[in-house]
C-alpha cells in the first residue's frame, strides 16, 4: 500500500477513497492541533443537489507535479542566489506554509553571508504569496512579480481540502525528500490552525470517504494528523455504499484566502508587479538581493527542469448550499461545500497543458457525484 503522501488523486479516487478510508481505521497518536474540530455532527446529512442547471462555471487547472517531489533550494547563478519553492503537484494549497517556511530558512541563510534584506519573489499563487509573507515576518522586504494574480492564478483553481495529495512518487522520492516532505506538512498543518475562521476562509470539516469495505491502508507520516477517525458500517450512514470512512480536516477557500493574504502583504508594505518573466536574464537583471523562485509550472521554461509535467485537473461548480458541510470522497469523485459554491472534481490528466474544460470530463463528474448523492437514504 502506498504512502498518503506518495498517492496519486486517481488511484484514491478509483479505490473509492481507500486511502482515505484507511485513515479513519487506525488510531493516530501525536500532533494534536491548538484549535480543535468541532464535534461530530449528526448523521442527517443533505444531500448535494447535482443537475446541469445548477452548474455555475467549469474550470481547469493545471497541478506542477514532480514524480520526485517538491524542490526546496538554492541555486546560484553569477552574483544572483535564487530561491527555488515549486513542484508541489496537488498539494500546494496543503503544503504551502510548510515548504514556504524551509525556502524562508534558505533565504535567512542567503541574507547572512551577503547582507541581503531585499527579495523578489517570483509568482503570485499561493506558494509565492506565503513566502512574501514569512519574508516579511522576518523582517525582510518583497516584491512579487508575476503574470497572473488572483482570482487568475493556478491556486484559485484548487479545491482547498487539506490533504497532501498527488505530491510525489514512492518509487522516485529519495528518503530525504520524505523528510522534507513530511517536516513542510506538519508545518503548514499547524499554521494554517492559527488561520481558521471567515476572515481567511479556513474551517475544520468532516470527511466522508466512501467505500466497499472496512479494510485497512497504512497511511504512512501524517496518520495523527486526520482526526476524529471511524469507520461508519451498514445503516450507520447515509450514503450508498456499504462503509463510509470519517474524519476531519481542515477545509481551505481558495477565493477568500488568497485575497486576504495580497492584502496582508500589500498592508505590510510589500509590492507587486504585474510582470511576467521570460528568460533567466530578465530574473538576474532584477533588482533585489536574491530571488525566490515560485512559478510552479514555469519553472519548466524559466529554469529548465524537464522533470516536471502538468497534470489537468478540472472543476464543476454548483450554485451554493449553505446547509451542506461535509466532504465526500469516492464514487470516482469528490465534493467540497464552498461559499462560492460545490466544488465537484476527480479528474487527472498527465501531460495534458490544455487550460479548457472537456465536456467529457465535466459530464463524467456530473454523473459519479449525482449517483453519490441521489443514493443518499435521508
Amino acid at each position: 500500500m502506498e504512502e498518503f503522501g506518495s498517492m496519486d488523486r486517481r488511484s484514491f479516487l478509483l479505490r473509492g477513497g481507500a486511502a482515505a478510508a484507511g485513515l479513519v481505521l487506525t488510531a493516530g497518536c501525536g500532533v494534536r492541533p491548538l484549535r480543535g474540530p468541532p464535534s461530530p455532527a449528526p448523521l442527517n446529512l443533505p444531500p448535494v443537489k447535482v443537475a446541469p442547471d445548477r452548474v455555475i462555471r467549469t474550470v481547469a487547472g493545471l497541478r506542477p507535479y514532480r514524480s520526485e517531489g517538491f524542490v526546496v533550494r538554492a541555486q546560484r547563478f553569477d552574483e544572483t542566489t535564487v530561491i527555488h519553492n515549486y513542484g508541489h503537484g496537488g498539494g500546494g494549497i496543503s503544503l504551502a506554509w510548510g515548504s514556504s517556511e524551509l525556502a524562508v530558512e534558505l533565504a535567512e541563510e542567503v541574507a547572512r553571508s551577503g547582507d541581503t534584506r531585499h527579495f523578489a519573489v517570483l509568482g503570485c499563487g499561493i506558494m509565492g504569496l506565503t513566502t512574501a509573507r514569512l519574508l516579511q515576518d522576518r523582517g525582510f522586504r518583497a516584491t512579487i512579480y508575476a503574470r497572473d494574480l488572483p482570482p487568475h492564478t493556478t491556486s484559485n483553481v484548487g479545491g482547498g481540502q487539506w490533504s497532501p495529495f498527488s505530491v510525489y512518487s514512492s518509487n522516485a522520492a529519495s528518503p530525504s525528500f520524505e523528510r522534507q516532505y513530511e517536516r513542510a506538512a506538519r508545518i503548514s498543518y499547524r499554521y494554517f490552525q492559527d488561520l481558521t475562521g471567515s476572515r481567511y476562509g479556513i474551517r475544520w470539516i468532516q470527511n466522508y470517504s466512501l467505500r466497499s469495505s472496512p479494510g485497512r491502508a497504512r497511511t504512512g507520516m501524517l496518520e495523527d494528523l486526520f482526526l476524529d477517525q471511524e469507520v461508519l458500517g451498514p445503516g450507520e450512514h447515509p450514503f450508498s455504499t456499504p462503509y463510509a470512512a470519517r474524519f476531519t480536516t481542515m477545509l481551505v477557500e481558495p477565493n477568500v484566502f488568497l485575497p486576504a493574504l495580497m492584502d496582508d502583504f500589500l498592508l505590510r508594505g510589500g509590492r507587486i508587479v504585474p510582470r511576467e518573466m521570460r528568460h533567466l536574464d530578465e530574473v538576474l537583471a532584477l533588482d533585489a538581493g536574491a530571488v525566490m523562485n515560485c512559478t510552479g509550472l514555469g519553472t519548466r521554461s524559466l529554469f529548465g527542469d524537464d522533470d516536471l509535467v502538468p497534470i489537468k485537473g478540472e472543476l464543476v461548480v454548483l450554485l451554493p448550499q449553505p446547509e451542506v458541510n461535509y466532504i465526500t470522497l469516492g464514487g470516482g469523485g469528490y465534493m467540497f461545500p464552498r461559499s462560492d459554491g460545490i466544488v465537484l472534481g476527480g479528474s487527472q490528466e498527465r501531460g495534458e497543458w490544455s487550460l479548457d474544460p472537456t465536456p467529457a470530463v465535466v459530464d463524467r463528474i456530473l454523473d459519479r457525484n449525482r449517483a453519490v448523492f441521489e443514493g443518499m437514504q435521508i
